[in-house]
């Protein structure tokens, strides 16, 4: 799977019913669980002071992160994606494989 740092910002449409924020953000809290379960969510932070999302997620490749990971999120049609894909940096001082 390949990781990918995902910036997330969710406005939700005007006139929408507050029942209708408060059931798809339960729903998005568990789509989540399920996601961090499978392994396709890494870790998840907010900014401070901000109400936008960063991520690392992993996929097979970036259709099936559109697609299969982030498409199945019950917020979806109300947010705004960035999507990097990522690669190991040589330095990186967490690399697999360089421990001794």
């Amino acid at each position: 799977m390949r990781e990918f740092l995902v910036e997330i910002t969710t406005t939700v449409p005007d006139g929408t019913s507050q029942d209708e924020v408060d059931r798809r953000r339960a729903a998005e809290a568990v789509r989540a669980k399920e996601l961090a379960t499978t392994g396709n969510l890494a870790r998840l932070w907010r900014p401070v002071g901000e109400l936008r999302s960063i991520g690392i997620w992993l996929a097979a490749d970036e259709e099936k992160l559109h697609e299969e990971v982030l498409g199945t999120l019950p917020l979806r049609p109300w947010m705004t994606v960035t999507v990097t894909p990522l690669v190991s940096h040589p330095n990186d001082p967490g690399r697999a494989g360089d421990a001794a």
